[in-house]
């Protein structure tokens, strides 16, 4: 089984840029989007609804042209689920659930603080919200796949300038300890670190400067599994050769 993830800055955008002509070599299972930036009566186009796929939306209503997540399956769900019981988080479009009997695939897109103190305590109000409801998946008996752009590096490697960013949000002390609370208090596993354990690779760069062609760039978007899927992480991959958005896609391959 193959998911990707993929921060789309923008479903149209991304679109424009060849995304769905590369998909189309991907032989994908499950394809999580995150910031469509869309609303979904404005991507009737079959350009957006690949053959082969079902596709689900979860636009922001708070906002046109805002956040945004979708989920593109080859396999119809058994359940699609879109709100999660906090309306401040769920209106802004940022989760989308598919189950398939088992194993839960979920779209996330954590919000980002970059923008002032007012997103930042927003962003640090998710995260407490967010804690106990991974807690209750973790020991939930299902398998989950959270991909995502989740907007919080982790370690020093998951970043080119370590130090500098220390006082930005993405790199917050207290954001990269809530990444330690899940993957060491609960024990949610990083995918890519499991796989790649001290691998330099980013799926993020800034659009100011050259930072991409660079290289200066963040790891900020995952696949997050429970415990239990530990075992069935075959590779992964981010593919930067050509650049739909300012992120780039993270795929995994689990076993059967």
């Amino acid at each position: 089984m193959r998911i990707i993830s993929f921060n789309a800055n923008g479903i149209r955008s991304a679109a424009s840029k060849g995304f769905f002509e590369w998909l189309a070599t991907q032989d994908a299972d499950v394809v999580c989007l995150q910031e469509t930036k869309a609303q979904e009566h404005q991507l009737a186009d079959a350009l957006f609804r690949p053959l082969g796929y079902s596709v689900y939306f979860r636009d922001a209503s708070t906002k046109k042209g805002y956040s945004g997540v979708a989920i593109y399956t080859r396999r119809a769900p058994d359940e699609v689920r879109t709100a999660m019981g906090w309306t401040d988080f769920d209106e802004e479009g940022r989760y989308i659930e598919a189950r398939f009997g088992n194993l839960s695939v979920v779209s996330f897109y954590i919000p980002s603080g970059s923008s002032g103190d007012e997103r930042q305590a927003f962003k640090f109000k998710v995260m407490d919200w967010l804690t106990p409801q991974l807690q209750q998946w973790r020991d939930s008996g299902r398998d989950y796949v959270l991909c995502g752009d989740w907007n919080i590096v982790h370690t020093r490697n998951d970043i080119k300038n370590w130090s500098s960013n220390q006082k930005n949000s993405g790199c917050l002390p207290a954001e990269r300890a809530w990444l330690d609370l899940l993957f060491g208090g609960q024990g949610w596993v990083d995918s890519f670190r499991a796989l790649k354990p001290d691998a330099v690779e980013y799926t993020w760069w800034s659009n100011r400067g050259q930072a991409r062609a660079n290289n200066v760039g963040w790891r900020i978007d995952y696949q997050i599994v429970t415990p239990s899927l530990r075992e069935r992480l075959q590779s992964c991959s981010i593919y930067t050769e050509q650049r739909f958005s300012d992120h780039a896609p993270y795929l995994v391959d689990y076993r059967a």
